[in-house]
């Protein structure tokens, strides 16, 4: 693989992860400019903390104008061609590239006093409401040039360059100061949100401990306080002791539908060891993904019958940045594990489930289904290694 760092014309960093021949050879180079008239990129966001629940709320007015379902011509995502208008891609073609955010949540790019004493560290001076600069930084990264593919349609060997890439941006982002967690994710589907159909996802890195990862964490911490055991280790054991929610075991990784799945479909893909992030996969681990990937991917989209894209979001979890749990956090240093929670809102063709009353105002989760059914139905409809290669 041959990685490329370059730069917009705002000042925002791109990088190409090549997996062509041609490139890694040297006969094609990634050394390209970008021609906009640009603006120095700064951004505007902040962080408030909510006294009822203690949780840390975003604010990035900035966001509010994004880019919003352009035409085909106007793609940002595709690569920069004749005859088109510059995208974000500087190259006319390329496998895979990662590059800053334009309308980010969280930016190193803030408009901030140079001196901290003049930012307001509190809303209308109270002390109930602290506030906080967003600082970290938000990534997006194209899986394909090509706006009609998904991923479910890459080949293996690109799969690869994006396992690659994530561990690439995991390590990069972790060390930015102030990161408390890496988090690669991917939204697919107008009825997610989607802004961009282009084939994308996301890379954030929080400036501060996420709540659900907060919570996961610390039910590891109990679970290791009570029991002297890893919560993870134990989550697959039992589910390989039950099996009826298994759709991979290997060696390496465990594909299963978790016995207490929330959403309509869901499943998990876990290291079988303990791996903190990506930058932890051995080479054997980084290897065997992408078919697992695929696989799971294919089958999502065969779930529902009628429906040739399964609405989704892929989101991986990974642990925190140890040096950076402090104060309370502290205790929940050496918890957490790499694994995705891939999750549709589908709850039957083309009907979404909305979170109501219940959910959204309570927490409180009532499922339409049960896991059981929903991995019968993968187990069903999971492809062969054949059908794939």
């Amino acid at each position: 693989m041959s990685v490329t760092a370059t730069t917009l014309a705002d000042g925002r960093e791109l990088i190409y992860f090549d997996d062509d021949p041609a490139v890694i050879s040297g006969q094609v180079t990634r050394e390209l400019t970008d021609p906009r008239d640009l603006p120095e990129a700064v951004a505007a966001s902040e962080l408030r903390r909510d006294p009822l629940t203690g949780e840390w709320i975003t604010y990035a007015a900035h966001r509010n104008n994004r880019t919003f379902m352009p035409p085909a011509s106007e793609n940002p995502l595709a690569p920069t061609r004749p005859g088109a208008l510059p995208s974000e891609i500087p190259a006319d073609d390329y496998d895979v590239v990662v590059f800053e955010n334009r309308f980010p949540s969280f930016s190193t790019r803030l408009d901030l006093p140079a001196d901290p004493a003049d930012y307001p560290w509190t809303v209308d001076g109270e002390e109930l409401y602290p506030r906080r600069p967003a600082r970290a930084r938000c990534e997006v990264i194209c899986f394909a040039p090509d706006a009609h593919r998904s991923f479910r349609d890459l080949p293996l060997s690109r799969i690869r360059t994006i396992v690659e890439a994530w561990r690439h941006r995991t390590a990069a982002l972790s060390e930015i100061e102030g990161v408390v967690q890496v988090a690669p994710f991917e939204n697919r589907g107008v009825e997610i949100g989607v802004t961009l159909q282009h084939p994308h996802g996301q890379i954030y890195s929080y400036p501060y401990l996420p709540p659900r990862s907060r919570a996961v964490l610390t039910r590891a911490a109990a679970h290791r306080a009570g029991t002297g055991r890893d919560l993870f280790d134990d989550m697959i054991a039992a589910e390989r002791r039950a099996g009826t929610r298994i759709l991979v075991a290997t060696d390496l990784f465990t594909v299963f539908v978790p016995a207490a799945a929330k959403w309509p479909v869901e499943v998990m893909v876990m290291p079988n060891r303990p791996v903190a992030d990506f930058t932890e996969l051995t080479e054997e681990e980084r290897a065997a993904l992408p078919l697992l990937l695929k696989s799971l991917y294919t089958a999502v989209d065969r779930y529902f019958e009628g429906v040739d894209r399964t609405p989704y979001i892929a989101a991986w979890n990974q642990a925190p940045v140890q040096s950076r749990l402090t104060g309370e956090d502290e205790a929940l240093r050496g918890e957490g594990r790499l694994y995705l929670q891939l999750f549709s809102l589908m709850r039957s063709p083309n009907r979404m489930k909305y979170l109501a009353g219940s959910e959204s105002a309570f927490g409180a989760w009532i499922s339409d289904t049960t896991p059981e059914t929903v991995a019968a139905r993968l187990q069903e409809v999971w492809p062969t290694p054949e059908e794939l290669r």
